[in-house]
């Protein structure tokens, strides 16, 4: 009987003993095992010095004080600075052309001659008139001399001959205009006149172009307004001539367009026989520099939510650094806070490295 008693005890006990464990315990029992393996496997490695430090190579540079300049880049177009048309002053035909595309022409020179036939009688007419007006009056004068006649006549015939005179002159300056005369010293660059056209003024003209005084036309943001004036060095860059040239800005316009919100610069140019009217220009037009500046490479430079920061070599130990950036130009940037001459500059192998990490200066 006590065998049969025994039995279903026993059988309720090896019931118990396979219920499943509880699961936060179990984890938390594991976790605690982790962390005491964790710490003597830390203990050992300290014993047998078997830990390794990592090393990062990097490349520095050592900052020292140097000049920077910051360029405002825009586009413009060269021009002469002379770039006239010479326009007949009055309609007519066109009897005689004395130059061509391409010929060097000097201030006064005429370069065609429209039909004048009428002027040319007129004037003949009016110096007839003069010429016995002169008479009439030298010998009028000399009654006067000799107090033969009146004051009267002696006055009437000198008023005579000055209105005459008058009169010649002002049909010569008609005459005059039926020239086209060049107006400034330079190269016929177009020529819109044939024989036997009729000429109007303001419509058909010869252009003369003064290729030895040149200068560069631009507009330039209005945001630039108060660093870009009159005087400041500027590059001068033709691309398709493959030449350039540093001088300095002649005239910044103080008025600001309505429309394209930007002010007119004009830069004159030495002569240069490479640069022509109308080619395309790169300004670079100096608007910030500093003789003695802290300038790094962009690439060096971090950024987070902080703000801008480098890293600096202490004695083989990465330092971060947050600094203030000035102005960019050229992948270089002014700092203007948080470094000084002689830091070691971590500018290669920046992205691997954190501060406090060891690290290795690439020979």
């Amino acid at each position: 009987m006590k065998k049969i008693i025994y039995i279903p005890a026993l059988l309720l006990l090896v019931a118990c003993s396979n219920k499943p464990k509880d699961k936060n315990a179990e984890l938390a029992d594991l976790k605690k095992q982790q962390a005491e393996i964790n710490s003597k496997i830390t203990t050992l490695e300290a014993q047998v010095g078997t830990k390794e430090t990592k090393v990062t190579e990097v490349s520095v540079i050592t900052l020292q004080p140097g000049s920077f300049v910051n360029y405002v880049q825009i586009q413009g177009k060269v021009d002469a600075e002379d770039n006239v048309v010479a326009y007949p002053q009055v309609p007519g035909t066109i009897i005689a052309i004395n130059a061509k595309v391409g010929q060097r022409v000097s201030r006064g020179q005429v370069l065609a001659q429209l039909d004048n036939s009428v002027a040319k009688q007129n004037i003949a007419q009016a110096e007839s008139q003069v010429s016995l007006n002169r008479t009439l009056f030298q010998r009028q004068k000399a009654l006067w001399d000799q107090k033969i006649g009146t004051e009267v006549q002696y006055l009437q015939a000198q008023t005579t001959l000055q209105s005459s005179e008058k009169q010649l002159s002002s049909l010569r300056q008609q005459a005059n205009q039926s020239r086209i005369v060049s107006p400034i010293s330079g190269t016929i660059d177009q020529m819109d006149l044939k024989l036997g056209q009729v000429a109007q003024p303001g419509t058909t003209g010869i252009r003369i172009v003064n290729a030895d005084k040149l200068k560069v036309k631009a507009d330039v943001p209005e945001s630039y307004v108060s660093s870009v004036n009159t005087g400041n060095v500027v590059k001068i860059v033709v691309p398709d001539a493959q030449d350039s040239v540093t001088t300095k800005v002649t005239f910044a316009a103080k008025a600001i367009d309505p429309v394209s919100r930007s002010f007119a610069v004009e830069v004159k140019l030495p002569v240069r026989k490479s640069i022509r009217p109308n080619m395309t220009a790169i300004l670079k037009i100096a608007d910030y520099s500093k003789s003695s500046a802290i300038v790094i490479p962009v690439k060096a430079i971090q950024r987070s939510e902080d703000g801008d920061y480098v890293f600096v070599n202490e004695n083989g130990t990465a330092k971060k650094v947050t600094v203030k950036a000035g102005k960019t130009y050229g992948g270089q940037t002014e700092i203007v806070s948080g470094l000084k001459a002689g830091d070691q500059l971590v500018t290669e192998g920046v992205s691997d490295i954190e501060d406090g990490d060891k690290i290795k200066v690439a020979q």
